[in-house]
């Protein structure tokens, strides 16, 4: 087996691709035709199915929100039955966030969708939302602050041109936000100002952060702000976008309105009502913390910022590995080191591939940059190191990355030494479970095989799997000369028996 660096498989992207966004308000998705590198929007759906409404205080979903939303997905999957695996990008964001992963509602809509759902970290949502406003916006070199209110979480970013430089996720959102100061429907001022200071309390951990920013154009995406910018343009209150004197008025009426039922204004539809007045309370909390003026309106947003991903990814443009290579640096990892491991792991992979059912375009990437990362934990303190490097990678915000995908990631890492870390893949969503531990497995072969840290150890072996059977064929003498390796080889067929994996060698 040589050590030549193996770049990781890409996917080409099909004419036809789709994302979707389950947010906690409404579903939506839209579908797109790419040429060359432009993107036209064929087809949008939506649906409001207020996932929000449903999440317990135990983290669990009402039977009739759950059945409400899986319903939606089996309607969108029948838009996408005939897409390719890989054309389709579904997102679940704040709601499917807290939700405890043994509910297994993500498995359920997963199977109702018919394409894989990832489940996205709030940060990560607010880089994709700036990904998509920034191509729907004309070319420019102002810095921009952008404003994403959703049903359970808002976003914020400030970014210049196509690169977002500061992101953050609150938590609070026009479903919660309403929830919380209007439970009975009454809107009077009390409760606007109750909703409004709670909204103004979430700001302000980063207000500062954001106003020392120094942005010039304020920019709002997505369903709630639209809809204001909607209402305040139709009642003759602001010709374009949303000004500070509006967004003024526009409380006062709805202060006048009294209840939820009675709200009347030009340009809202009936739809929006049970959470408009939250909505609104939110936008007047970002515009009094940041002493906004004036904001535009982009038509763009998320799922328009995961179409451009898609797009990227295809064309060799991975944010993941920026910023595997950026986690890299910053952990001072023995690049030469892990790049050899890597080597070594992507030899085992293409000889168990086939066998093992590690067809997926994610499998490889998934053990190359385990390899990458496997030794970040060092830093932190080497003993236990593989314990602190799962802890970061299952909790930091990796831009690019799934939270299913940082699990994944978390697994290996902590599974690629000593110990078989059994309940940790036990804890990935099933779909994910036999794949991980398989290629936790081949990482573990490889780290081994690099223990003496060598620059110039290569191992021409064979490698045969039948099911949970392991067979590592060195050349001949080889073990004789290593009697190092073979008692390590001993000792590893001892820990993955904790697997059920039989490894047998010689």
């Amino acid at each position: 087996m040589t050590e030549t660096h193996v770049h990781t498989n890409i996917t080409p992207l099909q004419d036809s691709v789709a994302a979707v966004d389950l947010g906690s308000n409404s579903f939506h998705m839209i579908v797109a035709r790419v040429d060359q590198g432009h993107m036209r929007i064929t087809d949008r759906i939506r649906e409001v199915v207020r996932l929000g409404e449903g999440l317990t205080p135990d983290r669990t979903l009402t039977p009739e929100v759950s059945e409400r939303a899986l319903t939606c997905l089996e309607r969108f999957g029948q838009r996408l039955r005939t897409f390719a695996p890989g054309s389709v990008r579904a997102v679940g964001t704040n709601t499917m966030r807290q939700l405890r992963p043994e509910t297994g509602f993500v498995e359920q809509a997963e199977l109702a969708l018919g394409h894989s759902i990832d489940v996205i970290a709030g940060r990560e949502e607010a880089r994709l939302i700036y990904l998509g406003v920034a191509h729907g916006l004309a070319a420019g070199s102002e810095r921009r602050l952008v404003v994403d209110i959703g049903g359970g979480s808002t976003e914020m970013i400030v970014g210049q041109g196509f690169s977002p430089r500061l992101r953050e996720s609150l938590h609070l959102g026009c479903v919660s936000l309403s929830r919380y100061a209007f439970p009975d429907g009454r809107i009077t001022a009390k409760a606007l100002q109750k909703a409004q200071l709670a909204g103004a309390l979430e700001v302000r951990p980063v207000r500062e952060l954001f106003r020392r920013a120094r942005w010039q154009n304020a920019v709002g995406c997505s369903g709630t702000i639209r809809t204001i910018a909607s209402v305040v343009n139709a009642e003759g209150w602001c010709d374009n976008g949303i000004s500070a004197e509006a967004l003024a008025r526009l409380t006062s009426a709805l202060t006048d309105a009294g209840r939820v039922a009675t709200i009347n204004l030009k340009g809202l539809p009936e739809e929006r009502k049970p959470v408009f007045a939250g909505g609104v309370a939110v936008l007047q909390a970002v515009f009094e913390a940041l002493d906004i003026k004036h904001m535009q309106v982009s038509d763009y947003a998320l799922r328009e910022g995961l179409i451009y991903e898609m797009m990227g990814r295809s064309q060799h443009e991975d944010v993941r590995e920026r910023t595997v290579t950026t986690l890299c640096r910053q952990f001072q990892v023995d690049q030469a080191h892990a790049q050899r491991v890597e080597a070594t792991a992507l030899g085992i992979y293409h000889q168990l591939a086939q066998p093992w059912g590690l067809t997926d375009p994610s499998h490889p990437q998934m053990l190359t940059w385990a390899a990458r990362l496997h030794e970040i934990g060092v830093m932190i303190a080497h003993s236990q190191y593989q314990k602190h490097g799962a802890y970061l990678l299952r909790n930091a915000d990796l831009a690019g990355f799934s939270r299913q995908e940082q699990m994944v990631l978390a697994a290996l890492v902590l599974g690629h030494r000593r110990k078989f870390p059994l309940q940790e893949f036990l804890n990935l969503p099933k779909s994910e479970l036999n794949s991980a531990q398989r290629l936790c497995v081949i990482l573990r072969l490889a780290v081994l095989l690099h223990r003496g840290r060598s620059a110039v150890n290569q191992h021409h072996l064979q490698v045969e799997a039948d099911g949970d059977r392991l067979a590592v064929e060195f050349p001949e003498q080889w073990l004789t000369r290593h009697p190092l390796t073979q008692l390590e080889l001993e000792q590893e067929a001892e820990r993955l028996a904790t697997a059920r994996i039989v490894l047998t060698f010689c």
